[in-house]
């Protein structure tokens, strides 16, 4: 049997439902393979969405018209901004989710589409013809032929489970691995490595003695994760907290031989920054304990997710350890931890559409890329999704800076430098933090993507209304005077220096002291504007606030991105042997060689290519 589309995705996981969804709604006739559709975007590890930098992800995600924003608002058992403490520019949110819901959620998402389509089956084979991908086939016999293909296939490539000595081929706990599919890829020149990540033991709460744990409750205010979701619909539910100390390290590290990370049964490389208990003891040897978060898994269910205790040991070691706790006494457990290994693709070998530079037409998005976490899957799924569509109906490819998105910096990061670990997002990897904050996501990026036909019209009018609606406040503040005798009073009272003389509005709020909703307790005319009906939502008073406090250094860095963009817009592919400059360094030519950067900037950032290097290149050009 043999069926035709234009796009064809493969695997659905976070990054192949956003792939799907994002090349189905540009119009392309898409489907999506997967080999269970009941299992369509499972959380394998923590059921939750977000966190410092993947929060800005998933905002980044729902401004491009994207789906796992909605789905997370509709299936949220607990919402939190993390980081408040600091400046909004790592401002960065999060949610625990409820892990059933979360996964019908988005199965009703994707059969709503228009122009998709899922076939329930396994890739055995990529086809290739001509240097083209052009389709699979599957382990049942059928033949999917497309114009473009995209692997999102996560940790079920040749997946192998560990928990202590033993050993079992999957994907995940209790389903298949896919074996043979990447040595149809890896024939025809792709280089492949291995992997391994882990995730922790789940607990029935009905074993655990809360007593001896701290709450933590989540946040109720307005904050979520898309501009357009309709607020919180579920329960909301609280986490919880403990420690190990010094009786569970002591069990844990009587089972260390027979950890498969530890006695040379694993040798793929691991997660630097979501390390198992084990490697926490090994790594952190003179540390007496350790945090652990007891989170729900929904809000109908006894299963509870431990993170903090990712392992592989033994399970009598694991649970024996976790008894030691004095909350976990008494602890039942549905499974223990387990380590997986897998195979994921260099991702050097990829353009930033995400398209192999081998293989025409194949592209690669989610865990094959080397990276870890649903979020990094899911932006990489929709530029997957999105340049898959393009490149069937002869578009440009869609592709983002590192000055305007936290995927731009996620891609350019994979494609420029590669990985030698799981590749995790950090607001540190950002050099332009403060342009990427998690409150301005569709300011970024709905322009761009309504013009690209993949958010739709509604949510495009959603985000001129709430521009419209912040310029109107910022105009009123950069209007409206102060007198110094009207306000200064206030001013002492909260502790910030009085005024010698009126000011604008706009000055007052620039204080760090100040906030908006303190300034329209005081001016009552203010307050008349934010409580109007057009600016009703919070948000907005939120985001006219931090431009206006933030406003110089926005600028500042602004400037900066502007330097690099010239840099940006000097093409080097193809101009240069990169094997016979013998004015660069050795390590220079072998990466340049190996990577050919597009423009001198990603030249600029490839590790080992040194100032001086890129001097050499501007000099010979000028030649």
């Amino acid at each position: 049997m043999k069926m035709n589309y234009d796009v064809l995705v493969i695997g659905g996981g976070h990054a192949g439902c956003e792939a799907a969804a994002a090349a189905a709604n540009m119009g392309a006739r898409t489907c999506l393979v997967t080999m269970d559709m009941n299992k369509i975007a499972q959380m394998s590890c923590n059921p939750a969405v977000g966190g410092i930098a993947k929060g800005q992800i998933v905002r980044e995600i729902d401004a491009l018209g994207g789906q796992m924003g909605l789905v997370t608002d509709a299936t949220a058992i607990q919402f939190r901004m993390l980081n408040r403490s600091k400046g909004p520019a790592v401002w960065s949110p999060r949610a625990q989710c409820d892990r059933e819901k979360f996964i019908w959620q988005w199965r009703a998402t994707l059969d709503a589409t228009a122009n998709l389509d899922i076939w329930q089956d396994q890739a055995e084979e990529l086809l290739v013809e001509n240097g083209q991908a052009v389709g699979i086939r599957t382990i049942w016999g059928a033949e999917l032929r497309a114009g473009s293909v995209i692997v999102t296939a996560g940790t079920f490539l040749n997946g192998l489970m560990h928990i202590g000595r033993r050993k079992v081929c999957g994907g995940r706990i209790a389903e298949p691995a896919v074996t043979g599919f990447t040595e149809s890829i890896t024939r025809h020149g792709i280089t492949a490595g291995r992997m391994k990540t882990g995730t922790p033991v789940r607990i029935d709460r009905r074993s655990v003695h809360f007593e001896d744990m701290e709450i933590q409750d989540g946040e109720t205010d307005y904050h979520g994760f898309s501009f357009m979701g309709a607020g919180r619909i579920l329960k909301q539910l609280p986490c919880w907290t403990c420690y190990t100390n010094r009786d569970v390290h002591d069990t844990l590290r009587g089972g260390l031989a027979d950890s498969p990370l530890y006695n040379g049964q694993i040798q793929s490389i691991g997660p630097r920054y979501c390390p198992s208990i084990e490697t926490k003891l090994v790594t952190f040897p003179d540390k007496d304990m350790h945090p652990l978060f007891l989170e729900p898994e929904g809000e109908n269910t006894n299963e509870m997710y431990l993170n903090g205790f990712s392992s592989s040991l033994p399970m009598d070691v694991q649970i024996a350890a976790l008894r030691k706790i004095p909350a976990l006494r008494d602890v039942k457990v549905y499974r223990p931890g387990y380590a997986i290994e897998y195979d994921f693709f260099d991702p050097t070998q990829l353009k930033h559409s995400l398209e192999s530079k081998i293989i025409r037409r194949l592209f690669f998005a989610g865990q094959v890329n080397g990276t870890t976490g649903y979020e990094e899957a899911g932006g990489q799924g929709l530029v997957a999704g999105v340049n898959a569509a393009l490149s069937c109906s002869g578009g440009e490819p869609f592709v983002m800076h590192r000055d305007e998105s936290y995927i731009g910096v996620l891609i350019d990061d994979l494609v420029t430098k590669g990985v030698d670990e799981p590749y995790r997002m950090f607001t540190s990897r950002a050099e332009f933090r403060i342009l990427l904050r998690q409150d301005d996501a569709d300011a970024r990026l709905t322009e761009r993507a309504y013009s690209l036909g993949l958010a739709r019209r509604d949510r495009y009018d959603w985000w001129k209304e709430k521009q419209e609606n912040i310029e109107r406040i910022e105009n009123f503040c950069k209007n409206t005077p102060v007198r110094a005798q009207d306000i200064n009073p206030a001013l002492e009272n909260l502790g910030t220096t009085p005024l010698r003389e009126g000011c604008k509005l706009t000055d007052l709020i620039s204080r760090p002291q100040l906030s908006i909703r303190i300034l329209a307790d005081l001016i009552p005319s203010f307050k008349e504007i934010l409580d109007s009906p057009a600016n009703r939502k919070e948000e907005i008073a939120e985001a006219v606030e931090i431009r206006t406090k933030y406003k110089g250094y926005v600028e500042r860095e602004r400037m900066v991105a502007e330097k690099m963009h010239r840099l940006e817009n000097i093409k080097i592919k193809g101009r240069f042997n990169y094997s016979d400059m013998r004015q660069l360094s050795t390590e220079a030519r072998q990466k340049l060689q190996a990577i050919d950067p597009e423009t001198l900037a990603q030249a600029s950032r490839i590790p080992g290519v040194s100032p001086s290097d890129i001097n050499v290149m501007l000099v010979l050009m000028k030649r």
